[in-house]
């Protein structure tokens, strides 16, 4: 069983920045990838960022250039750095792993609780 717990969300001003947290049981980095999705009221849950067993790094076009995910592997935990934030990026972002290379929402096997996150005008 995979646990993962998120932190680092809150409500920030338009242009400031976050850096969420992820903290995860285990040595699971070579086995999963993981990724940061976010869901806002009304919509679907949405890839933002993920990284693969590799490395190897992917982004939504929405936040390219202004957000950054990464990994620290003696702390078991990623992160998600958001700069210039804007409004429409507000959502309840989540964390999550999966043995499949896959960023399919559904295909995910693993999910954090969530973190949200406000970005006021």
């Amino acid at each position: 069983q995979v646990q993962l717990v998120e932190s680092g969300g809150g409500l920030v001003q338009v242009g400031g920045s976050l850096r969420l947290s992820c903290v995860t049981s285990g040595s699971i980095f070579s086995r999963y990838t993981l990724g940061w999705y976010r869901q806002a009221p009304g919509k679907q849950r949405e890839l933002v960022a993920g990284i693969n067993r590799s490395g190897s790094l992917i982004y939504a076009t929405a936040v390219t250039d202004r957000f950054t995910i990464s990994r620290d592997n003696a702390k078991s935990t990623i992160y998600l750095q958001m700069n210039s934030l804007k409004p429409e990026d507000t959502a309840i972002y989540y964390c999550s792993a999966a043995v499949a290379s896959t960023w399919d929402p559904s295909a995910r096997d693993y999910w954090g609780q969530g973190t949200q996150v406000t970005v006021s005008s």
